[in-house]
């Protein structure tokens, strides 16, 4: 948990790295709504996890802590590879700069969102590390309305680039 604590905190620096970048291309922000409760989430996947692990006591079940964890590995490594597609435009916000292409490189080929699936596949796979499932189950069904609302926002923000 401590490694996914420190990988967040160096997508934060490098979101707003890249939010400074994009910024002084003319890039607009779109969805600003949103963005608390999309980090109220996030921090939440983290402390409930650990909240559920240690007052319910879960214990590690290898049959599924293992390949939860390597899941959860999986999804980070398909994340930076996502970051390395966008390059200065990945971010944590919905930033557009005026007339830069759609990505189609790396996951983007295949997938318009392919972050989103990941965060879907390790908002799973995290807490069922710690055999918290309640905090699968809760952080995937919010999870959900969220990124109806952000996908909705992300298409209409890239639809002038499309």
């Amino acid at each position: 948990m401590a490694a996914i604590t420190a990988e967040r905190l160096l997508e934060v620096a490098v979101a707003h790295r890249n939010t400074r970048w994009a910024t002084a291309r003319g890039g607009v922000e779109y969805g600003r709504g949103h963005y608390p409760v999309m980090i109220a989430l996030h921090v939440g996947l983290v402390v409930g996890t650990l909240t559920e692990a240690a007052l319910a006591h879960r214990a590690f079940v290898p049959a599924l802590g293992w390949p939860a964890l390597c899941a959860v590995v999986l999804a980070n490594v398909v994340r930076g590879w996502c970051m390395r597609a966008l390059g200065p435009q990945w971010n944590t916000r919905v930033i557009v700069v005026p007339g830069l292409p759609l990505v189609s490189t790396g996951p983007y080929r295949w997938l318009r969102h392919p972050n989103y699936a990941i965060v879907v596949a390790e908002g799973l796979a995290l807490p069922l590390v710690y055999g918290a499932w309640a905090t699968a189950l809760l952080f995937t069904l919010a999870n959900a309305a969220l990124l109806t609302v952000r996908v909705r926002v992300e298409d209409e923000a890239l639809r002038p680039a499309a």
